[in-house]
């Protein structure tokens, strides 16, 4: 079952995700949706979204117990995530500001 947070998300995605294809030729984000967590006893979901032809990934993580935060790194497919993710309040994730940080992060 996904929940009300992680189906706003996936909305959220999918309009930045639209805009990134018109305007970017060069960037094709792969959007991941991974539930996994939860048959190892993680309450949470998790996003990523990542760019083939640079490797970097934008991991996106939604914690039951903290529904009203989003945690959020810039990392790379082939690494690891730090143990550390930033945190942003859940309403203050917009489709521009995920589009800005895709455009911006697998641009450079």
């Amino acid at each position: 079952m996904i929940s009300e947070q992680l189906q706003h998300l996936c909305d959220i995605a999918t309009e930045a995700h639209e805009r990134i294809q018109t305007n970017f030729a060069d960037i094709d984000p792969i959007v991941g949706v991974n539930q996994r967590m939860r048959g190892s006893g993680f309450p949470a979901d998790l996003m990523t979204i990542d760019c083939l032809k640079t490797g970097k990934r934008i991991i996106l993580l939604l914690h039951d117990d903290k529904p009203d935060l989003l945690s959020y790194q810039f990392s790379y497919k082939t690494s690891d995530p730090e143990s550390e993710f930033q945190q942003l309040a859940f309403e203050k994730l917009t489709s521009t500001l995920l589009y800005d940080w895709i455009a911006d992060y697998f641009s450079s």
